[in-house]
């Protein structure tokens, strides 16, 4: 790995320190403070702005500004060989210094210089706080000659940029392009999960399976879909709002995207089950917090419609299209005091992540087919379940989706109807539990205990594989692979599978209909509910 490095210059007060601190930060850049320097080759010199100024000054004279790069390089000398990328230099003052890093480091250099008008300078310095002895103005800052020429140095750097008319997030973006470090350059890193029938297709399963080759694992919606995990010797763990890859991968950071809806008591509730290390966690600043009334609403006029879960998910997002004026009464993420150290700009995080190679989980919620708009209205959800919708809430864009995840059950399920009566929604050729018992040997009291909804507990209604829902669903989704659940519900023996010709030979063939009607591979197989129920055939 090669190092690359980027000289700093500009006037006292351009933004140098703040910018070569970000690049330190996002980067993983090594930061070499030309003042820590001169302090280092003359320890005699007084901790003063002026004092080291004039030793600056005269190890130019000594060494024909030669100093700056010798001691850079002996620096990486001592570090491990590839174990730097970046160096930022934090600051040049004279010409001869950059002429002489151009010579060390003739492959990767970058020569950036700050600057802005003499009244920001002034109003920067006089509000800095600084662990040096500063000069009493920036009047008597600027009476170094060295320092009343340092503006002529952008007339030969790589890049100039005015920070007076810049925010330090724009000086950052410009900087961090200079490095080939944008968005569109990075090859695809992210891998999405969507269910594509009404949800529960055990989607928490695969992503508990998958969460360990990701670094990043990011989730949407809300919670009312809940992902069951499988735990050795305990009972499974619902995820309604964090990522449902956290257990399986300690070490990954999981995002809660902007388009997410919060109850704050369950998201609470979840961190404290889980002993989740906060620090591992960061919440959109503009995801929507659900309200009570909110779910009083739905518990009154759409339980017994349409056999909504009733968690508010729906109410609260109406009310953060409908009240979007300056006296709102809607309560983002950071607006809630008990989420101020978890609250960030994910777009911007994510972003980094992407620049810096990491590879990103993004876990959709519910089902294709119970999306507002495509599903069958008006037995649907608030949102749209799609990869386009995940990837609208989440933040993330088309171009860097690597992988397309679409999970389904060998037999689809719906929530059931209300106690009134009502329907929840249209499925073609139900069938029954007892007609799937039969058929596949599995005891139809454990058929029962399986299939209660994971967030409301409710019976579910069960049906023959929808193929054209199927192919439907991978129209809206474009799919690279189809995860396959409930395999045993086609026979029991499949729990026994453990590699894909031990599957039974009806298995195969509707495994291999699944391929020929959906035109991709089916790469994952759920065989059961356990520690080893995942039959892996991908090819990445």
């Amino acid at each position: 790995m090669k190092t690359t490095v980027v000289a700093l210059s500009g006037p006292v007060g351009a933004g140098k320190s703040s910018l070569a601190k970000r690049l330190a930060v996002s980067l993983g850049a090594l930061h070499v403070k030309t003042n820590r320097l001169i302090e280092l080759l003359t320890p005699e010199v007084k901790k003063s702005r002026s004092g080291l100024q004039r030793a600056g000054d005269k190890l130019d004279d000594q060494t024909d500004g030669e100093w700056v790069a010798r001691e850079i390089f002996a620096l990486l000398e001592r570090k491990p060989q590839g174990s730097v990328e970046y160096v930022v230099v934090d600051s040049i003052r004279i010409q001869n210094q950059l002429k002489h890093l151009r010579r060390y480091f003739p492959a990767a250099f970058v020569h950036i210089h700050l600057t802005a008008d003499l009244t920001t300078l002034a109003k920067r310095f006089n509000a800095r706080s600084s662990a040096i002895l500063e000069a009493t103005s920036y009047d008597a800052v600027r009476a170094n000659a060295t320092e009343k020429r340092v503006d002529q140095l952008g007339s030969i750097a790589d890049a100039v940029i005015d920070t007076g008319r810049c925010a330090e997030q724009d000086v950052f973006a410009r900087v961090g392009a200079r490095l080939g470090k944008r968005p569109s350059l990075v090859p695809a890193c992210v891998d999405v999960m969507v269910g594509g029938q009404y949800g529960s297709e055990g989607k928490g399963n695969i992503a508990h399976y998958l969460g360990p080759e990701y670094d990043v694992l990011v989730r949407v919606g809300g919670p009312n879909a809940g992902h069951s995990v499988f735990r050795s010797g305990e009972n499974p763990f619902v995820f309604h709002h964090v990522p449902s890859g956290a257990i399986s991968n300690p070490n990954a950071k999981l995002v809660i995207g902007a388009g997410a809806v919060i109850r704050l008591a369950t998201l609470q509730k979840e961190i404290g089950a889980l002993s989740l290390d906060i620090a591992r966690l960061i919440i959109d600043e503009q995801a929507m917090i659900i309200e009570d009334s909110d779910v009083a609403w739905e518990e009154r006029q759409l339980k017994n419609e349409i056999a909504s879960t009733a968690q508010g998910v729906g109410h609260a997002t109406a009310r953060k299209i409908l009240n979007r004026r300056p006296d709102s009464d809607v309560r983002l993420a950071r607006h809630i005091p008990q989420l101020r150290h978890l609250v960030r700009d994910t777009v911007s995080y994510l972003s980094d992540e992407i620049m810096s190679g990491a590879k990103i989980f993004l876990e959709g919620t519910q089902g294709t087919s119970l999306g507002l708009h495509h599903g069958h209205y008006p037995h649907v959800t608030s949102r749209v379940t799609s990869v386009a919708g995940c990837l609208a809430e989440s933040g993330l864009s088309p171009k860097h989706v690597r992988r397309v995840v679409m999970v389904c059950r060998t037999y689809p399920i719906r929530v059931g109807n209300t106690d009134t009566g009502k329907t929840s929604g249209p499925m073609s050729r139900e069938t029954s539990l007892e007609l799937i018992s039969q058929r596949s040997e599995i005891p139809l009291e454990e058929l029962r205990k399986i299939e209660t909804t994971s967030t409301t507990k409710r019976k579910r209604r069960i049906a023959e594989f929808d193929w054209h829902q199927f192919q439907r669903s991978a129209v809206l989704n474009g799919p690279t692979d189809i995860a396959l659940t409930f395999v045993d519900y086609l026979c029991i023996r499949n729990r026994q599978a453990y590699r894909y010709e031990q599957l039974t030979d009806d298995t195969l063939r509707f495994v291999e209909e699944v391929e020929k009607v959906g035109g991709v591979p089916v790469s994952l197989i759920s065989t059961d509910f356990s520690e080893r129920n995942i039959i892996d055939r991908r090819s990445w």
